[in-house]
């Protein structure tokens, strides 16, 4: 069962769409050309979110959904009955919509200008801090791309420069990687040289396990035990998972909220029947014939999947010795002891291929 509770109310925004002006969720009238607040307004929350200490205020978020008058179209309370402009009932009157989880807030510019007195604002003002004239709301500029001509988004004869992306410094970071991959490539990859070499030494090591069924125990296993397991020991573990949300009420109003709830984990404790490796038999010779041991075997018992390691040094022109590991018996056979082979070398030594 989730648990949700209330950590606060925060007072929306509303643009008018008549003047531009930002004004505060719980006025009805533009703050600037007095035009009302229009039925299909949508409410954004202000690039600083403070929460609501005003007890009025917190009663206003509280109620719910504002209704618009069906006569008039004035906003009005949710606990209203009548229109506070025309009188009207308010039965027939339509709620806003709520319950709506409001989205980050579009970014500010950093300064605004006041179109009344010219005073600059920091851009998470809704009116002007000299002469308290409600600002306009300004977008901020967008990302130039690279090459093109910043576009100023103008506050009356004002602009807000848009802020540049560091292209140099992004350019370097993809340059150092570039160089890392290159280097890597060079030092492993690529061959820097070739050298004439003889075959020296052949060698073989070949493996071939012996497995038979025993009691294997697992411990702390999230999940269900698997079918045939037994003495099996579960137990679960609970972890609480909040999250925060923000929610329109519909009235000027956001309700930041947490919901949480608990997820929860099983851990087993079992024993299972499992092949097991109880014994290997190696075998190992300096030939071309490499061969695998046939060990006997009870009825309760099978043969693991074998292997093999496969092993040539060469004697290279420079004096040195390489050894190689063939990728299979087929490659590995072709190597007789005094064959003449070209080995390509990367600049760490190493062969990378053999022809």
């Amino acid at each position: 069962m989730g648990r949700r509770r209330t950590i606060g109310y925060i007072q929306n925004e509303w643009t008018c769409p008549n003047c531009e002006t930002r004004n505060k969720g719980g006025t009805k009238t533009c703050e600037n050309c007095g035009a009302p607040q229009p039925e299909n307004v949508k409410f954004e929350l202000p690039s600083e979110q403070k929460l609501v200490s005003d007890q009025e205020q917190i009663k206003d978020a509280q109620k719910g959904a504002d209704i618009h008058c069906p006569f008039c179209g004035t906003r009005n309370p949710a606990d209203a009955k009548t229109c506070s402009q025309c009188g009207g009932d308010l039965v027939e009157g339509k709620a806003r919509e709520a319950g709506q989880v409001m989205q980050a807030p579009p970014p500010q510019p950093k300064i605004v200008k006041c179109d009344n007195c010219g005073a600059e604002n920091p851009g998470s003002n809704a009116v002007c801090s000299n002469c308290g004239s409600p600002l306009p709301k300004v977008a901020a500029a967008p990302a130039v791309a690279p090459g093109a001509a910043p576009v100023p988004q103008m506050t009356g004869a004002n602009a807000a420069k848009p802020k540049k992306t560091n292209w140099m410094l992004i350019g370097g970071i993809l340059g150092v990687l570039a160089i890392c991959c290159i280097v890597i490539v060079v030092l492993f990859v690529i061959p820097t040289r070739s050298i004439q070499a003889t075959v020296v030494d052949v060698h073989w090591q070949t493996s071939v396990p012996v497995q038979e069924i025993q009691a294997v125990d697992h411990s702390n296993e999230r999940g269900s035990p698997p079918s045939g397991a037994y003495d099996v020991s579960c137990h679960n573990e609970s972890e609480e998972v909040c999250e925060q949300k923000t929610v329109d009420k519909g009235n000027g109003y956001s309700e930041v909220v947490e919901e949480c709830h608990t997820e929860t984990e099983q851990y087993c404790s079992y024993t299972v029947d499992e092949w097991t490796t109880i014994q290997t038999y190696p075998l190992e010779g300096d030939d071309l014939r490499p061969i695998y041991e046939s060990p006997n075997i009870s009825s309760d018992q099978r043969l693991g999947d074998q292997s093999e390691e496969l092993t040539v040094t060469f004697s290279t022109s420079e004096g040195e010795q390489k050894n190689y590991s063939p990728s299979s018996i087929a490659e590995y056979q072709q190597f007789e002891v005094g064959s003449t082979w070209t080995l390509r070398m990367n600049a760490l030594g190493g062969i990378t291929s053999v022809e």
